[in-house]
């Protein structure tokens, strides 16, 4: 009977352990379920507002991704945003960065639809940027997955523009 109880104890033990190092481990994998697919090792903002704060605190730009899961669009785009090296690195390193699946109540970030993919910025004093648009004039935002080289230009623009008017 001792030996049973041993062998039941140490088997409890066992699945307690490992389901804490299971816990453990989702701990710390926790900022990867707001990329979303975006980019694991880039740190996501989980709101509109915490962005807003984070960009006026660290003086970088934010970056606003809007898409939605079931848009094959979107799929397409987070796929090459996601495999592209110099947007992962800029992403992770010189900018503010939230990726969201539904509006925010800034009407500012939507001045010709809502539509997705749509990808906007805002610099530090907070202001949206509408004058950084992709390459298609019935939605100014978005962006396509051969249109990388494109975003990495606004990219680069977003931070010009920050140097040259702080």
């Amino acid at each position: 009977v001792m030996l049973h109880s041993t062998l039941a104890l140490s088997l409890l033990l066992i699945a307690v352990t490992s389901n804490l190092a299971m816990a453990i481990k989702k701990e710390k994998r926790a900022p990867q379920t707001l990329s979303r697919g975006w980019g694991d090792e880039i740190t996501w903002v989980q709101t509109y507002e915490e962005g807003l704060y984070q960009a006026k605190k660290s003086n970088k730009p934010l970056m606003v991704i809007h898409h939605l899961e079931d848009c094959q669009y979107c799929q397409a785009l987070k796929k090459a945003f996601a495999e592209n090296e110099e947007i992962q690195e800029m992403a992770q390193n010189n900018f503010i960065m939230l990726n969201l699946m539904h509006e925010t109540t800034d009407k500012n970030l939507s001045p010709d639809g809502q539509y997705v993919p749509r990808i906007m910025f805002v610099d530090p004093s907070l202001t949206v940027r509408a004058d950084i648009t992709g390459r298609y004039s019935n939605r100014l935002y978005t962006y396509e997955p051969q249109d990388m080289m494109f975003l990495i230009e606004n990219m680069k623009k977003a931070l010009r523009l920050i140097q040259t008017e702080l």
